[in-house]
């Protein structure tokens, strides 16, 4: 018995363009549904979701990036190519950063179209693991290890990390609370030549400043009150290895001072001491505030702000890699599931949808205290939706607009009545307590053809 064929929605509003692009697709061997436009294709994903959804951009109505949007909310995973006649470069940086699998401009080589949506399938869909080589851990580089993503902006983002590693520049990575700054300044030590040294990592915000100073640069025995023996500070025991400032937006500007001297010398003098002894030691350092700010208010030194910031790295917000959602929600559960000693398996679809399509302002942070709290509280295998939409208002996470919330809920339900009556409009009519007239209204507002739902053969649009 042969492999069914991968599913292709092709998304566009110009029906001699659609036909083309419908035709390249079939003689590729793919599956070839369509859709008409952005509502349309929402339809159509909810009666049977494709593999790989290719649409054109501009559309009357929902256009393409609109429907990768409602898309994602729904469906992270699903890989959407956006075709356009009027693309530029900072749109398809954009639009790559916003999650899209790859952004083409028309009128597009058949032979780049074909690759781009098998490049997508391997992306999106179930494969083979990779073969486990030297340094790899479970078929990913060992200095990723921990590191859970399929996003393109976080795989560009950790090519960039790998690179940079390989040298002893300074780097500065900015991210919000909670995306994972000292897991990255980890990876970066690991894939580096001084991956044998320590890591040290200290938190500059979290420390008093008479304190931070002694910590960072050492004391000798009797430097002041209480210092009865020699410390050597975090500088020294990073010798060799990595230095971590983590929140440095927060070193008071004193300090700053000093810093900066240790690092345009080379050397350090503890409190108290002598001599000054050299120090070797790379320095990554991480922020979520705005140092431009910082400095324009006089808040950081803008000498040090070019010591540190040779290269920058910036981590994107959860919020912006959706599509990693389902891949860092099972790790977390099966991590607090183990930890909590409870046979917890997984998330109820709706569950996963849930936490999908949350804000995450506090980003993996917040996700991994949702999880946790999900799962001390579950009962059973499956985390249901309400465990999950309870967690994530514990943590003050706001919910979609309700017009955003009011349509989703519409398309769900009607699919639902369809299914259940196998497109028999009248039954499902009388399910939802309409008359027929309002329901076919209904069905036209969300682009949905009860002739879909009935039994048999074809599939929407095919």
């Amino acid at each position: 018995m042969s492999a069914p064929k991968a599913r292709v929605l092709a998304v566009d509003d110009d029906p001699d363009l659609l036909r083309l692009i419908s035709i390249r697709l079939r003689s590729a061997g793919f599956d070839v549904a369509t859709a008409d436009g952005g509502e349309a294709a929402l339809a159509a994903v909810a009666v049977r979701a494709p593999d790989v959804i290719v649409t054109d951009k501009r559309m009357a109505g929902m256009d393409g990036l609109g429907l990768f949007e409602a898309i994602r909310r729904q469906h992270a995973t699903l890989p959407v190519i956006v075709l356009t006649a009027y693309g530029t470069i900072p749109e398809a940086v954009a639009a790559a950063q916003r999650g899209v699998f790859a952004y083409l401009e028309k009128p597009v080589e058949p032979a780049l179209l074909i690759d781009t949506v098998r490049a997508a399938l391997r992306a999106g869909g179930p494969s083979a693991p990779p073969p486990v080589a030297a340094g790899q851990v479970n078929g990913t580089p060992a200095w990723r290890t921990g590191i859970i993503t399929r996003s393109a902006r976080m795989e560009a983002l950790l090519a960039k990390a790998g690179l940079v590693a390989a040298g002893d520049a300074a780097v500065l990575i900015v991210g919000e609370s909670g995306t994972g700054k000292e897991l990255l300044a980890r990876a970066i030590h690991r894939a580096s030549p001084r991956a044998r040294g320590p890591f040290v990592a200290v938190n500059c915000g979290a420390i008093p400043e008479h304190l931070l100073e002694a910590e960072l640069f050492g004391y000798v025995k009797g430097a002041f009150t209480g210092a009865l023996r020699d410390h050597p500070g975090l500088f020294a025991e990073a010798h060799g290895g990595t230095l971590f400032l983590d929140e440095i937006g927060d070193m008071p500007v004193t300090l700053q001072v000093k810093l900066l001297r240790v690092l345009q010398e080379r050397e350090l003098r503890p409190l108290g001491a002598t001599r000054s002894r050299s120090i070797d030691v790379r320095i990554v350092s991480a922020t979520h505030r705005d140092l431009t700010a910082a400095m324009s208010e006089g808040r950081f030194r803008e000498d040090l702000y070019y010591r540190l910031n040779v290269i920058a790295l910036e981590l994107p917000a959860l919020a912006e890699r959706r599509e990693d959602i389902p891949l860092l929600a099972a790790h977390i559960l099966q991590r607090t599931a183990a930890q909590y000693g409870k046979i917890v398996s997984g998330f109820a679809p709706e569950a996963m949808e849930h936490l999908v399509g949350a804000h995450w302002r506090g980003n993996v942070r917040q996700l991994a205290n949702v999880i946790e709290q999900a799962v001390a509280l579950s009962t059973t295998p499956i985390v249901p939706a309400a465990l999950i939409d309870q967690a994530i208002r514990d943590t003050g996470d706001a919910v979609d607009s309700f017009e955003d919330a009011r349509n989703r809920f519409e398309r769900d339900y009607l699919v639902r009545l369809l299914k259940i009556t196998d497109g028999v409009v009248a039954r499902a009519a009388r399910l939802a307590k309409r008359n027929r007239t309002e329901f076919y209204k209904l069905l036209a507002r969300h682009h949905l053809d009860p002739n879909d739902f009935k039994p048999g053969p074809g599939a929407p649009g095919a």
